[in-house]
């Protein structure tokens, strides 16, 4: 049995009608660039979050350096986020001038260990960016809570955890704002980069959405500097034919993540990520710990089945980020995630069968 680590061509082919619908009005329509069909898909999905307003951007990336900008973050701050994510996180913070702080995370669940935030805040401290990796929550009571104290803005970085909750309440919309890619890998993927930024303060998300249409509101008139990160019709047509089902797929998702967990139950030398209590996930990875994991990798490569790492290097480790000054041992925990964590296949199509046959292969590798 072949099992990829993930079929976007499925997804396709059950909304084949409504996705040639989207792209044929664009076409026929001309609305290539912004327009309607981008501001219904803002609405839509705002309404999904359960906030207020929505700006959509050209990518996830552009999501969180804009949030920053329009936040008033530059150079001579400091923004404190995690070492175990994609590199777009700090390179935001490194595009408006400040300086990426690195903090540890919890060994449990891998999210931003928020035990080890205050030490790292001194007075250049400006923002937080919190990551809900995985499609997991962070615990943003705690988050929140220390935030508030130093007086910090928070952002939030949602790319992996779209429709993910807090104690009931959707991610991205506890702090100031939250940010989403729509990369097409993600659990709502457009046709190519694709992003959107959420919040409630509408004064505050349109500086965002100025921002990212070369700082105007009007086609001649530009109040301020700004850049052109737009969202195109066509993935905001496409978008919004999908975003309907977005909460049955986690709902399947869930579901391949149950019959994981059900079927590694034993399996000593492979570790599930712990969710905690208070997250009702989204399951965009489902990541397992082990000493063996390349090994493993490579076994379950030879059965014919794809998996992924993430990350293999932490940020701090990053050739781009040598000017930290941050070597091996700087994060531990961080680092140690690096060596051992294997995401194993999912999506929501993925037969229940098929998480049996990776399963029956994994312990079948454990038991050698």
């Amino acid at each position: 049995m072949n099992v990829p680590f993930m079929d976007l061509g499925v997804q396709y082919r059950s909304l084949k009608s409504e996705i040639d619908q989207a792209i044929e009005q664009t076409i026929r329509t001309n609305g290539f660039v912004g327009g309607p069909a981008v501001t219904e898909f803002e609405e839509a999905f705002a309404a999904f979050c359960e906030i207020e307003n929505c700006a959509a951007v050209g990518n996830g990336t552009d999501a969180i350096t804009l949030s920053l900008r329009a936040l008033g973050i530059g150079p001579g701050d400091e923004v404190i986020t995690v070492p175990n994510t994609f590199i777009a996180t700090s390179e935001a913070i490194v595009l408006v001038g400040a300086k990426p702080v690195f903090i540890d995370v919890d060994p449990d669940t891998l999210l931003m260990d928020p035990k080890k935030l205050e030490i790292a805040i001194n007075k250049r401290t400006k923002a937080i960016v919190p990551v809900h990796l995985f499609g997991q929550a962070c615990d943003m009571d705690a988050i929140l809570a220390i935030a508030q104290s130093y007086d910090l803005k928070v952002v939030e970085d949602t790319a992996q955890a779209h429709g993910a909750r807090w104690k009931g309440r959707r991610v991205g919309t506890f702090g100031d704002l939250g940010c989403f890619s729509f990369y097409p890998g993600k659990n709502l993927g457009a046709f190519g980069d694709a992003g959107a930024v959420v919040g409630r303060d509408e004064n505050l998300v349109g500086a965002i959405r100025r921002l990212a249409n070369h700082g105007r509101d009007t086609k001649y008139e530009h109040d301020i500097i700004g850049t052109n990160s737009r969202m195109d019709g066509m993935q905001a047509r496409i978008l919004s034919a999908k975003l309907p089902r977005l909460d049955s797929w986690n709902a399947a998702r869930r579901q391949v993540a149950k019959r994981y967990l059900e079927n590694l139950i034993g399996v000593d030398d492979v570790l599930p990520t712990k969710i905690n209590s208070k997250c009702d996930p989204v399951w965009h990875l489902f990541t397992c710990r082990l000493n063996r994991r390349d090994e493993l990798r490579e076994h379950l490569s030879l059965q014919g089945i794809s998996t992924g790492i993430h990350y293999p290097l932490p940020l701090h480790l990053q050739p781009a980020h040598q000017d930290l000054g941050l070597g091996e041992g700087a994060f531990p925990v961080a680092e140690n995630a690096a060596r051992e964590l294997i995401s194993l296949p999912m999506f929501p199509e993925m037969p229940l069968e098929a998480v049996d046959f990776v399963c029956d292969k994994i312990r079948e590798f454990a038991a050698s």
